[in-house]
């Protein structure tokens, strides 16, 4: 069964796929030639390979070398593979959970009224093309993760910090995503002309201003959100300079490395983090 896909070009302008394939027994990438943005298969379908060829671990085919199958119903044994957003009840437990740690009567109100409004577009959104959460609904997935793991780091540390910051950040962080890709992956030109990073700043900036927050605590947030790739080769504009921005760039982290390794076969190298997967 499909359990990711992300369309891609030559430098001749071919279109193909690479595909996140798995059965009851392995998972493994295969680049299938000749497919374009519109054909299938998709997500959740089942395939059959008459013919894999295997360079050096990359493995590929044509589009011929392919039989399309169905999409794979709930009563398929290979149904629970495909990655899906988790359920409106956990996000909205976990929100409520961080709620009872704030204090800041000005900025509680917004968590709750866009915690309600992102959770629809999130799980409709992959986080990511290829790298990690690479799914609709990924996005989703993302962001409660990193939620989730401030719930229970957030009262180990005896420090002053401000979780509300942490919990807008995260909520927007990748709100951008929604931008840059359609909801199959699909790169769109706003990833280009603008970015990620600066849309969810951008958008949590006029959000924040629209409700009178302090323009002070207003910048200690948005930090939060310009930082959170932690370094200036990862497309950072600043690097983390308070609590806060360093807790969500380490959460966004976490996050999208696990995801990355978890959905990559034993003994397939990740660019991103620049080592072969060891499981087991």
């Amino acid at each position: 069964m499909v359990i990711g896909r992300a369309n891609a070009t030559t430098r001749q302008g071919s279109h193909y796929v690479m595909l996140k394939v798995s059965d009851a027994e392995q998972a493994f990438t295969v680049s299938v030639w000749d497919v374009a943005p519109e054909m299938p298969p998709f997500p959740g379908q089942l395939v059959q390979f008459t013919q894999l060829k295997d360079f050096g671990g990359k493995k590929s085919c044509s589009f011929t070398e392919m039989i399309l199958g169905l999409m794979a119903d709930e009563k398929h044994p290979l149904y629970g593979l495909l990655p899906r957003p988790i359920a409106r009840s956990v996000w909205d437990d976990t929100v409520e959970r961080l709620l009872s740690f704030c204090t800041d009567e000005k900025l509680m109100p917004i968590i709750r009224s866009f915690a309600e409004k992102l959770f629809r577009p999130y799980s409709e959104y992959p986080a990511a093309a290829t790298m990690h959460h690479a799914y609709q609904g990924g996005l989703l997935n993302h962001t409660h993760q990193m939620l989730h793991m401030l719930e229970g780091l957030y009262p180990c540390l005896p420090y002053q910090i401000k979780v509300e910051r942490c919990i807008l950040a995260i909520l927007f962080h990748d709100y951008g995503k929604v931008y840059e890709y359609n909801r199959q992956g699909d790169t769109q030109a706003d990833m280009y002309l603008l970015g990620h990073i600066y849309l969810g700043a951008h958008k949590l900036q006029n959000v924040l201003e629209q409700h009178g927050v302090d323009p002070a605590e207003v910048k200690r947030i948005i930090h939060c959100v310009l930082a959170h790739h932690g370094q200036r080769e990862f497309g950072s504009p600043v690097l983390p300079c308070t609590q806060e921005a360093a807790i969500v760039t380490y959460l966004d982290n976490i996050s999208a490395k696990v995801d990355s390794m978890e959905n990559t076969p034993d003994g397939e190298y990740i660019p991103s983090l620049g080592t072969h997967v060891q499981k087991g």
